[in-house]
């Protein structure tokens, strides 16, 4: 089964403090979402392994039973390169499952192979990537692993920061106090860059089962010439080691033949930048149950993404 931190008892917790219904399902762990103003709701299972058509089956029996609309499937399962160059999809193979028009996960992501020493790590990055570090350190910049409500005080502000200047519509404050409440003492990790005690960029960090997660970031407007990013990632590479991580997942990316003009290609080139390996995932799946209100929940889903680039 997967050892994803989505799909542990401490997120189960987590979810179930923010009034959000829980079901283990099996060894599976899903979310239940409810639809304003009706008694029907939306299925989450994150993270998990493939199911396999037994599971299947039976969540679209109980979502049959349960008023469930449809059920979104993001398996923590790679895409396997045929060897004739063809890419083909280990265990998604069922009927009731179509391909989702709303991922809430990129279809990729970068991993670095941390079973390597730190001068081979580094002899692996970009070396814009690398003089960035340099520079940083020469500057005086410093980085702290905060791991405590102080710490995550300082992430936050970063964190809420950095959404309103790029105008994403992340996740509240009391979503993320409670996430941190659930996870410090067991899965979550705060790192803090410094100027003249100055917080510059902060990481809140992941780790289960050999993985270590770059899950949130936040940063500030000042002093972005001394480039305190790049000796934060670096840190957090080497906290990942610390903890005896074998992969560092940097949570989403662009795929490798990226447009440069996209909104995510900043990020996607940064992560890229520490020698990281581009990985497709599967992707998401829906597991339809009731199809006249799954055409009409992607309708309105569609019109309230346009109005929201329309704020933008």
């Amino acid at each position: 089964m997967s050892s994803h931190p989505l799909q542990s008892e401490a997120w189960g917790e987590a979810r179930k403090k923010m009034g959000i219904e829980i079901l283990q399902f099996e060894s599976y762990l899903l979310t239940f979402h409810k639809i304003p103003f009706t008694n029907y709701k939306i299925g989450y299972l994150p993270r998990s392994v493939m199911p396999p058509k037994k599971i299947i089956d039976g969540l679209y029996d109980y979502g049959k039973k349960n008023k469930v609309i449809f059920i979104k499937i993001e398996p923590s399962t790679r895409v396997i390169p045929a060897k004739s160059g063809i890419q083909i999809l280990d265990q998604v193979e069922n009927d009731k499952l179509v391909k989702s028009p709303h991922p809430l996960f990129p279809e990729w992501t970068q991993v670095l192979d941390l079973d390597k020493p730190e001068e081979e790590l580094l002899k692996n990055m970009h070396s814009k990537t690398r003089y960035n570090i340099r520079l940083a350190e020469k500057k005086g910049v410093a980085v702290k692993e905060m791991s405590n409500d102080k710490g995550f005080e300082t992430f936050a502000k970063l964190y809420f920061e950095t959404t309103k200047r790029q105008k994403y519509f992340g996740h509240n404050q009391r979503y993320h106090k409670i996430v941190w409440d659930n996870l410090k003492d067991k899965t979550a990790h705060i790192l803090i860059a410094y100027f003249n005690n100055i917080p510059l960029a902060a990481y809140q960090l992941w780790f289960m089962d050999g993985v270590i997660y770059y899950v949130y970031g936040g940063t500030s407007e000042q002093y972005r010439n001394l480039m305190a990013s790049n000796l934060l990632m670096w840190e957090a590479i080497k906290l990942g080691k610390k903890l005896g991580a074998e992969k560092f997942d940097m949570w989403g990316s662009l795929p490798p033949d990226y447009d440069a003009n996209h909104s995510w290609s900043g990020f996607t080139r940064f992560k890229s930048g520490y020698g990281t390996e581009f990985v497709e995932m599967v992707g998401s799946y829906d597991l339809v149950i009731n199809p006249f209100l799954y055409r009409l929940y992607n309708f309105i889903y569609s019109l309230r993404e346009f109005y929201l680039k329309l704020r933008a």
